[in-house]
């Protein structure tokens, strides 16, 4: 509880208000309790709470038989010793290739002419400048998208059974032959398109400037003679190629050991007859009065 002299200020005179009503009513309380003398007359007692019938006694449940024991499950087979792996033959090593011999020298290319000056072209106009386009407005920003959940590996699914055969189809009837169709109208002759209108006659374009005439070209040097080329030296004789060796015999792998036999199951002991279950007591009937005492 706050204790500030605001609470305080505002406390205080609530306490002497509830103070004051306290005093007027402990005294009108004994000035009305000198005033009336006559005893108030006693109150009725109450009925007497009827006893609740005895309750059944509850019924003996059957004891449960005993499960019966389970057999010993076989022991796994041993399983058979790999066979050791035959030690591979050491590869034979390759050849040594043989050396190649020299390309010849390239004959110098001769000189080529000198090509002619062509015209200046003639001086275009000047184009106009294009207006400025409008600068395009910002666009927003696109938010990122969620980063998706992973999914859940899928279970492999088992091999389904094999179909069963389907059985023969009976032969299918032929169809009847279809009617004719009848005839399909003519139809009519579209109006004729009317006359284009007569183009204009463009006019002559002015005549082409005259151009200078073209210088004549120079004769070409004749062509220098190529030297003559060396013969080709005669290449090696192959070697020839090591003998592979034998490979050795691979050795026989162990027979199987054969498989335990396994034991036959032992019957199982027949379940015992359950007994009937008892009969169970009538349940005692209840009054209305008892009803409405427990409120059903």
């Amino acid at each position: 509880m706050t204790t500030s002299p605001k609470w305080r200020s505002v406390l205080a005179p609530a306490a002497m208000a509830a103070a004051l009503a306290a005093a007027a009513l402990a005294s009108a309380g004994t000035a009305h309790a000198q005033d009336d003398t006559t005893p108030h007359p006693p109150y009725p007692a109450k009925p007497a709470h009827p006893a609740h019938g005895a309750k059944p006694a509850y019924p003996v449940h059957p004891e449960k038989p005993a499960y019966p024991v389970h057999p010993v499950k076989p022991a796994y087979p041993v399983h058979p010793v790999k066979p050791e792996y035959p030690v591979h033959p050491v590869k034979p090593e390759y050849p040594v290739k043989p050396v190649k011999p020299e390309y010849p020298a390239k004959p110098v290319k001769p000189e080529y002419p000198v090509h002619p000056v062509k015209p200046a072209y003639p001086v275009k106009p000047v184009k106009p400048d294009y207006p400025a386009k409008p600068a395009y407005p910002v666009k927003p920003v696109k938010p990122d998208y969620p980063a998706k959940p992973a999914y859940p590996v899928k279970p492999v699914k088992p091999d389904y059974p094999a179909k069963p055969a389907y059985p023969v189809k009976p032969v299918k009837p032929d169809y009847p032959a279809k009617p004719a169709y009848p005839a399909k109208p003519v139809k009519p002759d579209y109006p004729a398109k009317p006359a284009y209108p007569v183009k204009p006659v463009k006019p002559d374009y002015p005549a082409k400037p005259v151009y200078p005439a073209k210088p004549v070209k120079p004769e070409y040097p004749a062509k220098p003679a190529y030297p003559a080329k060396p013969v080709k030296p005669a290449y090696p004789a192959k070697p020839a190629h090591p003998v592979k060796p034998a490979y050795p015999a691979k050795p026989a792998y162990p027979a199987k050991p054969a498989h335990p036999v396994k034991p036959v199951k032992p019957d199982y002991p027949s379940k015992p007859v359950k007994p009937d279950h008892p009969k169970q007591p009538d349940k005692p009937k209840h009054s209305g009065h008892e009803k409405k005492q427990h409120g059903w």
